[in-house]
């Protein structure tokens, strides 16, 4: 039978492959006896079992509680009883945060340690961002953010950030080597669940408590993590991690990188893939939007037979898509560039939280007349969705705040949006028409975010 093997704590380890979706914190929990990588939410939000993982793409903070064994062959692991040195010496950002009464309760601390010894060993010194996935109930964040601060732009100690795992003896385990590989096992085993991040599966088996008999994990089909310059513009395969994407993207397609800072959190976007946010079909998804309204077109495959299809196609109804059996998302494609998009994320909270509403505006303007316009939704309907109806009442119309607000009433036209924990009903169609109302104030000049905008 294959094996697992992946350095742990800098040591090498191997692991029976007979439980492919056993998670990493159970695993260590349970059968290492390594208790400080904590359960607290088992579903990827509350970064208490946060640990750093080092492959050939770099060092990132993951969730140990839906991350699967499988996932980490040929990898390094770390956990927060991994950073000290070989001779018992504290690791910075545990010397950071006892100097700076960081530490809290206990339980929280050590996945707040591990965002901070990764963000270390990555050069990185954006907290605010790196440390959303990691919740705090106790001390607040301000010490913690002190102690994040005093460590900012310091080098990593030498037994941190450098290792990679070369244990490998043969493939990965329940792991298709490429697409092909992959289009040629699916084609057989239709009925099989594929894993990408496994930042939605994962809460299949830790919530749902389902069993999967049958999977394949896309971690190691390189090429599908490939972000290549077409003349089309860009081909963007459905293994690239959202991290990956909203770095490829800051230059040319601000507003969708501003969107992806938002999705979820650090340790959740260094899993997540474009392919798996498409693939699910979910009607909060954030991502759908911002592709649907840049114009975005999907490659699906089956066996060696591919077709190419506009994104908003692909969306059939609430749990129904457009795919065949044995076929998947291979590649996503989008414009070169995205000028005139914006997108607006409304949510309880700023950082790591869902949609109620997710709209995105690409409306393009010549002189004075808006000559064509693509807006979509997330959270207004069962699917990622088009304001049509919208589009057409702004298409043709002088780019003036009469023909904005004219055009307002047709949401009502284009969706009949749910009440439920989120938002009811009401408050997402007149927050869906302030987006637009908000997007023409934007692009007068006027500041809207509320990062900008002081009382």
């Amino acid at each position: 039978m294959n094996e697992i093997a992946f350095l742990l704590n800098g040591n090498p380890v191997s692991v029976r492959a007979d439980a492919p979706t056993r998670t990493l914190l159970d695993w260590l929990r349970e059968t290492r006896g390594l208790t400080g990588t904590k359960e607290g939410c088992n579903e990827g939000d509350c970064g208490a079992c946060t640990v750093m993982v080092t492959d050939a793409d770099g060092t990132r903070a993951l969730n140990a509680c839906i991350l699967f064994l499988p996932q980490l062959h040929g990898r390094a692991v770390r956990t927060v009883e991994g950073l000290t040195g070989p001779q018992g010496e504290m690791h910075p950002a545990q010397a950071a945060m006892v100097d700076h009464h960081g530490s809290q309760c206990g339980f929280c601390t050590p996945g707040f340690v591990m965002s901070l010894a990764t963000a270390q060993a990555n050069g990185a010194t954006d907290h605010d961002d790196l440390l959303a996935g990691n919740l705090c109930r106790c001390t607040g964040y301000a010490p913690i953010l002190r102690a994040a601060e005093a460590i900012a732009g310091t080098p990593a100690p030498a037994w941190i950030g450098d290792e990679v795992a070369d244990l490998a003896a043969g493939p990965a385990p329940f792991a298709p080597a490429s697409a092909a590989e992959l289009a040629s096992w699916y084609q057989a085993h239709p009925d099989a669940t594929l894993i990408a991040g496994a930042t939605d599966v994962g809460l299949w088996v830790t919530k749902q408590l389902r069993d999967l008999p049958e999977v394949a994990f896309l971690h190691a089909c390189s090429d599908l993590k490939r972000i290549e310059s077409t003349a089309d513009g860009l081909r963007i395969g459905a293994g690239v991690t959202i991290a990956a994407l909203r770095k490829a993207v800051r230059e040319s397609h601000p507003s969708f990188a501003e969107l992806l800072r938002r999705f979820a959190s650090e340790q959740v976007r260094g899993a997540a893939t474009i392919g798996g946010n498409i693939a699910n079909g979910s009607p909060i998804g954030d991502a759908p939007p911002a592709l649907i309204a840049m114009g975005a077109r999907l490659t699906l495959r089956r066996g060696e037979a591919r077709r190419e299809i506009p994104l908003e196609d692909f969306f059939l109804d609430y749990g129904r898509q457009d795919r065949a059996p044995g076929e998947f998302v291979e590649a996503v494609t989008i414009p070169a560039t995205a000028p005139a998009l914006a997108c607006y994320k409304l949510s309880k909270r700023f950082d790591q939280d869902i949609s109620a509403v997710c709209g995105c505006f690409n409306l393009h303007v010549s002189g004075s007349t808006i000559d064509s316009a693509r807006i979509a939704f997330g959270g207004m309907a069962g699917i990622p969705k088009r304001a049509a109806t919208v589009e057409a009442a702004l298409t043709g119309q002088p780019w003036t705040l009469a023909t904005i607000e004219a055009a307002l009433p047709a949401f009502a036209a284009d969706f009949a949006p749910l009440t439920d924990m989120r938002a009811s009903a009401g408050y997402r169609l007149e927050t869906a028409a302030n987006m637009l109302l908000r997007h023409f104030h934007e692009r007068q000049g006027q500041p809207v975010s509320v990062l900008e905008v002081a009382p």
